[in-house]
């Protein structure tokens, strides 16, 4: 079973029929509101690809936090780790550019899922740990996350981390840099952006050129069996510590827009291992790691089809790319 741990909030998006597009989009549009948070979206793509998923998290008690359950039980997701506190859901106001990227303003003082505790070992049936985005970076439930992976990974579990990188939530850059290169010897598997990468590297943009690759290999050689980065509509990528390369391109789409995009891909793959029955993604060959790229990418395509973040189920994949 794969267990996804983190926030679960609300996005508040453009509802104008541009979508953001061309000049519509800005907060003075109305806003919708959608479900999501990294994690979340993980849980729920994992979950309707037909994976075995539990989501670890504190929802409130509010409506928000009633719809955001009620949708992971409707996604196959086991909501029995998920604990309930009478705080406020966290809020993200979203605006799109003109290629239907996202980018977020969040509302996150003194709301329920920043409020979860260490719950103790997960379920023995747990084969897979994801951990990221704003759960890894607001204490004091970032704590409780840091302690939960470092368990977890002691006991075998393959381990999962999307730092999801949200620059205006870290307020001490160097320090988050810091807390990033101590979770890196217990992680197996390492999932970012491109530009999670350029921000992780320092921000300068020579992750996007030719320092790639020493960027990557350095968080390989701090403990991760694997490295795979989204570039966008540049394709997927993976650098394993074995040394296979492997990179396959993205699936042609009409974008609806970009959010939950690479939360699919992490819940696409994690859905691809537990399925597989995979429990160390450094054993992968580089056949094994093409299918799972290739299956995470035809599954991002479905999402960004889509407004807001929509994972696919396993009946609405397409065959191949």
């Amino acid at each position: 079973m794969l267990v996804s741990a983190g926030e679960a909030l609300v996005d508040l998006v453009p509802a104008g029929a541009g979508g953001g597009v061309g000049g519509v989009g800005s907060t003075s549009d109305l806003l919708a509101p959608r479900l999501g948070g990294g994690p979340y979206n993980v849980a729920l793509a994992a979950g309707r690809l037909g994976a075995p998923t539990a989501f670890l998290s504190r929802l409130s008690t509010d409506r928000f936090g009633d719809a955001l359950l009620r949708r992971l039980e409707e996604s196959g997701v086991d909501t029995s780790l998920v604990r309930r506190g009478p705080e406020p859901t966290s809020l993200a106001v979203v605006t799109l550019d003109d290629d239907a990227g996202a980018e977020y303003r969040f509302y996150v003082e003194g709301t329920a899922d920043r409020l979860i505790t260490d719950p103790g070992p997960l379920p023995p049936d747990t084969t897979a740990l994801s951990v990221g985005t704003l759960g890894m970076v607001l204490d004091p439930g970032a704590r409780a996350y840091e302690a939960v992976l470092r368990r977890e990974h002691d006991r075998g579990v393959l381990t999962a981390l999307d730092p999801n990188i949200r620059p205006g939530l870290i307020a001490d850059p160097a320090a988050y840099r810091a807390r990033f290169a101590a979770w890196l010897p217990s992680v197996r598997l390492l999932k970012l952006s491109i530009e999670d990468a350029d921000w992780l590297a320092g921000g300068s943009g020579v992750v996007r050129a030719a320092g790639v690759r020493s960027a990557l290999r350095s968080w390989l050689d701090a403990g991760p069996a694997a490295v795979v980065l989204t570039a966008g509509a540049d394709g997927l990528s993976v650098i394993t510590a074995r040394g296979h390369e492997v990179t396959v391109p993205t699936v042609a789409v009409e974008v609806g827009d970009t959010i939950g995009a690479g939360d699919t891909v992490q819940g696409a793959m994690l859905a691809w291992f537990v399925r597989h029955g995979v429990d160390d993604p450094g054993a992968l060959t580089v056949g094994d790691w093409r299918d799972v790229l290739s299956f995470a990418a035809r599954a991002a395509a479905v999402t960004v089809s889509r407004r807001g973040a929509e994972p696919p189920t396993a009946a609405e994949m397409v065959p191949s790319v």
